[in-house]
């Protein structure tokens, strides 16, 4: 145990980790100072996670239209998933205001729009 902590102790002062000021400077202490050796860096990083992309067409219903807009769906393995991109999401509610609006050529440029036609039984 003796040698584990002055392994510690050694590991500490090279990386510049101890709480005393350096000779060199009496305004600063000697942990803020960059390292004077190369090390190995950036080990701590996460690495990123993949994720999948899969191709959905996601229906939109105002009034008597309704809108096929496709879009991405993205699942990763962690998280909650699987969910849109931001595009995606505003394009839904671009396509949802223009139906509202009744704006059918703008919903028409990010969409494909159908008109609903009611059934008499």
């Amino acid at each position: 145990s003796r040698l584990l902590e002055a392994k510690k102790r050694n590991c500490r002062a090279s990386y510049g980790h101890s709480n005393s000021y350096s000779s060199n400077s009496t305004t600063s202490p000697a942990r803020y100072r960059p390292l004077a050796r190369s090390a190995r860096m950036g080990t701590w990083v996460q690495s990123e996670t993949p994720m999948n992309m899969k191709k959905r067409t996601k229906l939109v219903h105002e009034g008597s239209y309704v809108a096929e807009v496709d879009v991405e769906l993205l699942e990763e393995p962690e998280g909650w998933s699987p969910y849109l991109s931001i595009e995606d999401a505003y394009r839904l509610d671009d396509v949802r205001q223009a139906l509202r609006r009744g704006d059918i050529r703008t919903a028409a440029k990010f969409s494909r729009v159908y008109t609903l036609t009611p059934v008499s039984a």
